[in-house]
Order: C-alpha cells, then sequence, then structure tokens
C-alpha cells in the first residue's frame, strides 16, 4: 500500500450554524494551508486501509505520527461526526487563549472526567458557537461548526472530523503556548476511568492501546444513565438494559496522543448501532488494529 504523505492541509471554511442536524454546516472556498498535505481531500483518494471495521460501525480515523510528520493511517478523513464531548478540546482552547483567569475548576474536571456541566458553563461563558467559529477560524479547520442553529445550547451537537481533531491536537502540541499545552495536555494525561456522570471511559484508546496515553473521549446517545456501571478501575459489570436513547445513532470516539514524546495524534470516530457494551467492544478492537497498523507504516 503506497505511503500517504505529510497531514499539513488545513482549510478555511466559514462555520456558520444551519438547521437540520449534527452536520448542518456550511462549507466555502478551500485554502490549503498547514496541516493536512498527507491526508486526500477526497475519501475516493484513499488507498485501501488495512484496518477491518466492525458490523454495524460506521467510522472516520487518522493517526499521525508526528516524529515522521506523516500521516500513517487514515479512513474518511473529512466524514463529519456529531462531536459529543470530543469539542471539549475546542472549549478548552478558546477559554485559555481567551480570558485573562482561566476558570481551573471548570477545566480539570471537564477534560479529566469529562464533565458535562462545567463544559455546559464554558460553553455559555464564551458564547456557544462562536467559540468554534473562532477555534475554527484560528486553526482554519475544514469541517467542523458550531451546531444547529436550532440547538444552540447543545455543544455536543458540534460538526467535526477526525482530521480535524487531529489538527486540534496537532495545534495543542506544537503551537499553542506552553501554559496552554500544559494545561491541556495534563489533564488528558490523568483522564480517569470513569467519567462524572458515571459512564466509564476506559475504552477505546485506553484499552486497545499501551500506555503511555492522553486521551478525551465522547459517547452520545446511550441514554443518560450508565447501561453498565463504571467501577472506577477501567472496567465495567456485566451489561444491563440500556436507557432509551436521545439520537437515532449514538456516538462513541476515542482521541488522544500516544507514545513517548506524544508522537502519535489518534482520532477515531465513530457511529455506532450496538448496545454499549457491544459498541464499546468495537470501538476498543477498532483502535487496536488502527494503532498496529500504524506502527506498521
Amino acid at each position: 500500500m503506497p505511503r500517504l504523505l505529510l497531514v499539513s492541509l488545513l482549510l478555511l471554511t466559514a462555520c456558520s450554524a444551519a438547521p437540520g442536524g449534527d452536520a448542518a454546516v456550511g462549507r466555502t472556498t478551500v485554502v490549503k494551508t498547514a496541516v493536512e498535505k498527507a491526508a486526500p481531500a477526497k475519501t475516493a483518494e484513499l488507498a485501501p486501509k488495512p484496518v477491518s471495521v466492525p458490523s454495524g460501525v460506521t467510522t472516520g480515523y487518522v493517526v499521525y505520527d508526528r516524529l515522521q510528520k506523516k500521516v500513517t493511517v487514515s479512513r474518511n478523513v473529512h466524514k463529519r461526526f456529531r462531536s459529543a464531548s470530543v469539542v471539549k478540546l475546542m472549549i478548552a482552547i478558546d477559554h485559555l487563549e481567551r480570558v485573562k483567569k482561566p476558570n481551573l475548576a471548570l477545566l480539570k474536571p471537564m477534560l479529566r472526567v469529562s464533565d458535562d456541566d462545567a463544559a455546559t458553563k464554558l460553553w455559555s461563558l464564551g458564547g456557544q458557537g462562536k467559540i468554534i467559529q473562532r477555534v475554527a477560524k484560528k486553526l482554519k479547520l475544514t469541517d467542523s461548526g458550531p451546531p444547529p442553529a436550532g440547538k444552540p445550547g447543545f455543544w455536543g451537537y458540534t460538526a467535526i472530523s477526525a482530521l480535524d481533531i487531529a489538527k486540534v491536537y496537532k495545534y495543542i502540541l506544537e503551537q499553542a503556548s506552553p501554559a496552554v499545552r500544559n494545561t491541556i495536555m495534563g489533564q488528558l494525561r490523568q483522564a480517569g476511568p470513569c467519567g462524572s456522570d458515571g459512564f466509564d471511559q476506559y475504552f477505546g484508546i485506553p484499552r486497545g492501546v499501551a500506555k503511555p496515553w492522553a486521551v478525551k473521549q465522547g459517547w452520545s446517545g446511550y441514554g443518560s444513565v450508565p447501561p453498565v456501571r463504571c467501577k472506577g478501575n477501567g472496567a465495567a459489570a456485566s451489561y444491563r438494559a440500556p436507557a432509551p436513547v436521545d439520537f437515532a445513532n449514538a456516538v462513541l470516539h476515542t482521541t488522544g496522543v500516544v507514545g513517548a514524546g506524544d508522537r502519535y495524534i489518534e482520532v477515531i470516530l465513530t457511529t455506532q448501532t450496538s448496545r454499549w457494551s457491544d459498541s464499546v467492544t468495537k470501538i476498543t478492537r477498532l483502535a487496536r488494529d488502527v494503532h498496529r497498523a500504524a506502527l506498521a507504516r
């Protein structure tokens, strides 16, 4: 399989919200700049990937090797997904860079245990969708945009792509000020096994890839009550029937940096049609296989 070139194409987009769904985001003129040269602009141009996607899973993923400065594995890099809690990375960047005295009491639980109440407060303080517009403009993100106009308070309805989130991590690691980088990465390195809502957040990278890693996970559509009870050690109790979901398709995302020196930026976004326990198993297997494929490049 031919190697992909360095990820360094950043696209400038007007990230205006529009009603109608998770991906209701306008796209305008494309301007190539710095984070994406290795990633094809069209999915059809991607070479066949040696990763088997589990049944019932739709995915977009990318691995960027910061040492070799290139993308090693990718699939559907521009496909838009509902962000769920992955958007908290953008909320954190905007807050840390915009205010003189960042609210660490909100930032820490938002990043470490994915606390939704903290995210909602920071989302409101930052002007809701204006946060995404500012970050997308500054980082020249291709596919990201605010929630639909009819759901301005739903930060989890922000549109993202695997490539855009890889750019977000690359910005944090290589361009953000040391204070911003250390604050965000310091919390992601301490991501706890349980989210503040009781969901087990050690799926995907945490279970499928060896340490060291730092992660920001995302989940939505599995109800407000955890279908499995997080024990606090990365394990989960036996499955029980899930609470009703709020979305047609659940999303489960695992994103982060892996390896010594934060070598690999790994972003795996998915929509799922399975119950929680099966979805977690599938994304963990996918994360493991994507990482192994990246190491083989």
